[in-house]
């Protein structure tokens, strides 16, 4: 039987830009910090289970994972990656294929621009995320099976607290 892979793409929240504090370390806005459980909520209604978080280093997308995972029943194991801070679609895809064979589902905490042109890389449809949007994007085969236009979009949403 052929494995089924499922990546969940989450935007970090909606983050604030304090005078004088480096963009690494810019925390969330009033906003992110209401919308991330919202995103968090979703994740536990609609993704059936979350095998590894791969999680941007920068603040904003550490609190957007930590607000996110506390409205979960079970926390996954979650990795920090600087190759997710600032990546483009193909530094995104390149990680995507490099991801442990074991993990069936795993969810993606990133930014812009390259989150948004990652999923419309993988599933051939132009598609936006907004601060705290999450798309899951799912195909037959291993992680580095997947490729341009070859993952279905299989839901999408813009969680407001």
């Amino acid at each position: 039987m052929q494995p089924h892979r499922t990546l969940v793409v989450l935007r970090h929240a909606k983050s604030d830009w304090p005078d004088g504090v480096p963009d690494d370390e810019r925390p969330l806005a009033d906003r992110g910090v209401a919308d991330a459980p919202v995103a968090g909520r979703w994740l536990a209604a609609n993704v059936e289970r979350i095998d590894l978080v791969v999680c941007s280093p920068a603040a904003r997308a550490r609190q957007t994972w930590d607000l996110a995972a506390a409205e979960l029943t079970t926390v996954p194991a979650v990795e920090y990656d600087e190759q997710l801070y600032g990546a483009s679609a193909g530094d995104l895809l390149n990680l995507t294929g490099a991801l442990p064979t074991m993990a069936g589902v795993v969810v993606l905490v990133g930014h812009n621009p390259g989150m948004s042109q990652f999923v419309t890389l993988l599933s051939g449809q132009s598609h936006e995320l907004k601060t705290s949007a999450i798309a899951v994007l799912a195909w037959p085969g291993d992680w580095q099976d997947v490729d341009r236009g070859g993952a279905e979009l299989t839901a999408t949403t813009k969680p407001r607290g």
